[in-house]
């Protein structure tokens, strides 16, 4: 299915779980871990499992090997094609930006080295980006002839807002991890190196909090609030079905009884 490249199509991600967090690691170092088609299938195949059948997994976290996490798309495959066959091949990014961001698990970016283009897209893409300071980030599409892609026209401004985001399409120009905290891209930078721990650690919170009440939340969040009356149909209608959730009724029997929640998944 697709172009042969270098990379084996079974290693190519990687998963391990620590816990109830899945830790998902684009493994394509070689390249920069750059967003083959072989990368993208196989992302795709890892996230739907994790995000729709594996209820150990409670969280995840996306991480890049080799010290970087995703230097964009795959050059090498590149080659001109019939319009057509371009909308087909550019689904399964959509798919995968869609299942990150409206999926019912919380996923948190460890972002080491390049996060550009694609890049870029996925890690806009995840509920907490943590950056090394020295990362570098780019919405480098048009500086190769193309439009943002994987989702980043909405990702981008919902992270820092239509003006900046604006800004970092038209210009392409780079900007490092601490610049992607002071501009809101980030929610916390640490020192190289320490990504992958700083992202573990916040993916353990998560992956603690009710699991119904985390998907309905992540639902609405990408879809329930773009104006004042999708917000409050949103709230009448899912806020129900959580007010009789089990997590609901535990969480509150423990503070009732002065005790830690223990929550299990309708």
């Amino acid at each position: 299915m697709g172009e042969e490249t270098t990379a084996d199509a079974t290693q190519i991600v990687q998963v391990q779980h620590e816990g109830a967090t899945a830790i998902v690691t684009l493994n394509y170092p070689e390249r920069r871990n750059a967003f083959s088609l072989k990368m993208r299938e196989t992302l795709y195949a890892r996230l739907h499992h994790l995000m729709h059948h594996d209820d150990a997994c409670r969280a995840i976290v996306l991480t890049g090997a080799g010290n970087t996490f995703c230097a964009g798309g795959d050059i090498s495959e590149m080659k001109p094609r019939k319009v057509l066959e371009y909308r087909e091949r550019n689904q399964l990014p959509l798919e995968i930006f869609k299942l990150m961001v409206s999926g019912p698990k919380a996923v948190v970016a460890a972002v080491e080295g390049f996060a550009l283009g694609a890049g870029l897209s996925l890690a806009a893409a995840c509920d907490i980006v943590i950056t090394s300071s020295t990362a570098r980030y780019a919405s480098a599409f048009v500086k190769v002839g193309l439009m943002p892609d994987t989702g980043l026209y909405w990702s981008l401004a919902q992270r820092v807002g239509g003006g900046r985001a604006r800004e970092l399409m038209l210009s392409a120009r780079e900007f490092n991890g601490i610049e992607a905290l002071q501009m809101g891209f980030a929610n916390q930078v640490v020192e190289p190196g320490q990504t992958l721990a700083a992202a573990l650690e916040i993916a353990v919170q998560y992956a603690a909090l009710p699991a119904v009440a985390m998907a309905h939340l992540k639902a609405a969040l990408a879809t329930g609030i773009r104006t004042l009356d999708e917000a409050i149909e949103t709230e009448v209608n899912l806020q129900p079905i959580l007010r009789r959730s089990l997590e609901h009724q535990e969480a509150v029997s423990a503070f009732m009884e002065k005790r830690k929640p223990v929550f299990v998944a309708d």
